[in-house]
C-alpha cells in the first residue's frame, strides 16, 4: 500500500467518525424506568423508557398523558389518559427526567398582589 493510499484511508476513516451522531445524553441508565418528557406545544407524558436513538426519539411503553386545562394551558389538570406504547419524535422533546423524586413547588419569583 503506497503512502498515498494510506492516507486517503486516514481522511475516509476520519470522514466516517465525523459523520457518526452522537447523543448529547446519556439515556442508558434511564432504560426500563420510568421517565416524565414535555414536548414542543405543552404536552406532558409519562412511561416506561424502552428505547433511545442519538436522534432522541423515544419508545416508552405503559404511557399517560397528563392534560391540560382547556380554559389555562399553561395548568395541568387531575385528568390523564392511557396511550400505551409510544414513538416520540425527538424534535418534539423539550424536557426528559426521571419520575422519581419530582415534586411540584410553588413558583418562588410570583410577587403576591395586595
Amino acid at each position: 500500500m503506497s503512502q498515498v493510499q494510506k492516507q486517503q484511508q486516514q481522511v475516509g476513516d476520519k470522514e466516517k467518525e465525523k459523520k457518526k451522531k452522537e447523543t448529547i445524553l446519556d439515556l442508558s441508565r434511564y432504560l426500563d424506568k420510568t421517565i416524565r418528557v414535555k414536548f414542543s406545544g405543552g404536552r406532558e407524558a409519562s412511561g416506561v423508557l424502552k428505547g433511545f436513538d442519538p436522534l432522541l426519539n423515544l419508545v416508552l411503553d405503559g404511557t399517560t398523558e397528563y392534560l391540560r386545562d382547556p380554559d389555562d394551558p399553561y395548568r395541568l389538570t387531575d385528568d390523564t389518559r392511557h396511550l400505551g406504547l409510544v414513538v416520540c419524535r425527538g424534535t418534539s422533546v423539550v424536557l426528559i427526567c426521571p419520575a422519581d423524586g419530582m415534586e411540584a413547588i410553588t413558583n418562588p419569583f410570583v410577587q403576591q398582589e395586595g
